[in-house]
């Protein structure tokens, strides 16, 4: 029978403050909770993470492999920074882009649409600031291509698998743009899912409300329809899965969720325990506290008769 979260579950983990979450062990948690004061550091302690990941594989003679987001992106300041000024290589690393928009006819958008372009995107914020010399080589970037299915799961396949996935997570978490099927009539069981490769999926209702409401003002034609995304079954082959979460409110019930959880596809993050070795949520204190554990009336939020 499949994990379902219950409504206890729930008034357990959103009782709990930061201040009570750090004092649970660590072996009590799914992944490891690295909490800073502000959002700002949690970057640079993510930059520095993909550095120091880096420096380890050149200095072993081995390729590094990496998933990477489009957003969040403020980690790359500190490790193109520190690229630069240390003089790291990146000529023997792969990076396969986690996903990107698509049109409501299934097609990547062009070039010039920057919005929801992810080779644009990731070479105005990436490639293009790391010194020539030391950049990734055209030809080890892989973004994701609806024309291309199989070619980012069949490449790391070749590599052997990643070193990182790095990622943000969705309030209802989402690893990339990995959407479960919502419909009456196909059910998903949780090895299909872990076994979902690339492929093109359409973005969930609340997906889109939430993501309207956070940047667009509400209005959810501004948003892509439409995404292509890389699947569970490549990044679940990775040492590492480094989750950065610093969006506020919002996502505090994803930070438990995915502490404690058992894997669901309510919250596809809770995959990751299961199968990466090493599993860390990146929070700000605000992002990872929970406004109910502050809220006087919060025994009445989980009535029962």
């Amino acid at each position: 029978m499949e994990y379902v979260i219950t409504k206890e579950d729930f008034r357990k983990w959103c009782f709990m403050s930061v201040d009570d979450l750090e004092r649970i062990p660590e072996n009590e948690k799914k992944m490891k909770l690295l909490l800073q004061d502000n959002k700002e550091d949690v970057f640079i302690q993510a930059g520095d993470m993909m550095t120091e990941d880096l420096l380890s594989n050149n200095a072993a003679g081995r390729p590094t492999r990496w998933v990477l987001p489009i957003g969040p992106n403020e980690q790359f300041e500190r490790f193109i920074e520190r690229v630069n000024k240390e003089r790291i290589s990146l000529k023997n690393a792969y990076i396969f882009i986690m996903d990107a928009g698509l049109d409501w006819q299934g097609r990547l958008y062009p070039y010039e649409n920057f919005r929801f372009n992810a080779r644009r995107k990731m070479e105005a914020w990436f490639f293009d600031k790391i010194d020539p010399d030391l950049t990734v080589p055209h030809e080890n970037r892989y973004y994701p291509d609806p024309s291309k299915l199989d070619e980012i799961d069949d490449k790391i396949e070749e590599l052997g698998g990643l070193d990182i996935v790095m990622g943000g997570v969705g309030f209802k978490g989402l690893v990339a743009a990995n959407e479960d099927p919502r419909t009456p009539y196909h059910h998903i069981s949780h090895e299909e899912y872990a076994n979902s490769k690339t492929r093109v999926v359409w973005c969930n209702p609340d997906t889109i409300v939430a993501y309207a409401e956070r940047s667009m003002g509400g209005c959810y034609n501004a948003l892509s329809p439409m995404m292509i995304t890389i699947g569970f079954k490549s990044m679940l082959k990775a040492k590492k899965a480094i989750f950065i979460v610093t969006t506020g409110a919002w996502k505090q019930t994803v930070v438990r969720v995915a502490l404690f959880s058992e894997p669901t596809l309510e919250y596809p993050v809770t995959f990751f325990p299961k199968y990466v070795p090493e599993c860390y949520l990146l929070c700000d204190r605000f992002t990872a506290d929970h406004a109910i554990a502050h809220n006087p009336y919060r025994e009445d939020m989980f009535w029962e008769r």
